[in-house]
């Protein structure tokens, strides 16, 4: 009977699974701040990879780990770079047997660990990042990623990768946008899982997380220029802009269930606080509830045995 009348359904194919690839590793290496979630190599992520697949995981979203950075991020648009031949590799593993999603941004090849190119005066220079990210969006479609997921919330930075990618002939690849990124105090173990070089904050570019309104008019902005889905980051603590974006989008609403919400809940599921399963699902179911189509987590693969 309750199975019956359930209001709102968790599958496997509306997970999407966030990996992380290291260049040069020899071997998984361990995130103390997410246990159980690593920095691959590019041979266990394929694993990893095909392991998601199997229990049906509805995509996957790449993050490279490179050993050098420059000021401008020249790894991300390399393709001998870390995220591009992962990308290679799994399309040449799995093909269309899943949505192969990349990160399309540059903080995890700068050498400042922001996400563009900085001025003279050490400030994000919006347009010259836009040239970069439209050079990068290329070399990861080239690689096979069937959707781009540009997360540095540049001003215009869809409409730049679309005209790229129509223009170079990708007319396929999909854009999930990041169109609500809130500058966060959750994102610090992901920033553990990228090495990532950042001093400072990202307050200039990323979302107050006291707005909502504004969250409304950055997605309508990104459905305008091109966006297929749109993203809001993180999810738990934004559920009302997931339920207010879910009421108003005309396109798919992904949410992020992000790398400090899945450290508190594994935290305290290791001190016996919370039962574990039970928590996860509850949170996903969560956030499905609030209205997402999509949910990034790192518990996709996990989840998605347990819904099977």
């Amino acid at each position: 009977m309750r199975r019956l009348v359930s209001e709102t359904t968790l599958r496997p194919r509306q997970l999407i699974l966030p990996l992380f690839v290291a260049e040069g590793a020899e071997r998984p290496r361990p995130i103390s701040s997410m246990p159980g979630v690593v920095q691959h190599t590019r041979d266990s992520l394929r694993q990893a990879a095909a392991d998601a697949v199997a229990a049906g995981v509805g995509g996957l979203m790449l993050f490279g780990v490179p050993e050098t950075r420059d000021a401008v991020g020249s790894g991300a648009t390399d393709e001998n770079g870390v995220l591009n031949v992962a990308l290679r590799d799994l399309r040449k593993d799995l093909g269309d047997d899943t949505v192969l999603m990349a990160d399309t941004c540059l903080d995890e090849f700068t050498d400042h660990g922001h996400c563009g190119v900085l001025d003279s005066a050490g400030v994000v220079d919006n347009d010259a990042t836009l040239d970069r990210y439209a050079d990068m969006a290329l070399a990861q479609a080239e690689a096979g990623a069937h959707v781009l997921g540009p997360s540095g919330m540049m001003d215009g930075q869809v409409g730049v990768i679309r005209r790229a990618l129509d223009g170079a002939g990708h007319t396929d690849t999909g854009i999930l946008a990041y169109s609500a990124k809130y500058a966060s105090a959750f994102y610090g173990p992901f920033r553990e899982a990228v090495d990532s070089q950042l001093t400072g904050d990202r307050n200039s570019y990323q979302q107050d997380p006291g707005n909502a309104r504004e969250a409304l008019r950055e997605i309508e902005l990104d459905v305008a220029e091109g966006a297929d889905a749109v993203m809001v980051k993180p999810a738990l603590a934004y559920l009302d802009v997931v339920r207010a974006a879910a009421e108003t989008s005309p396109v798919p609403v992904a949410a992020y269930n992000i790398s400090g919400e899945y450290a508190m809940v594994e935290g305290a599921a290791a001190q016996g606080w919370v039962e574990r399963e039970r928590t996860i699902l509850e949170v996903l179911t969560s956030i499905r509830r609030a209205g997402a189509d999509l949910v990034l987590t790192y518990w996709a693969a996990e989840a998605a045995a347990w819904l099977d």
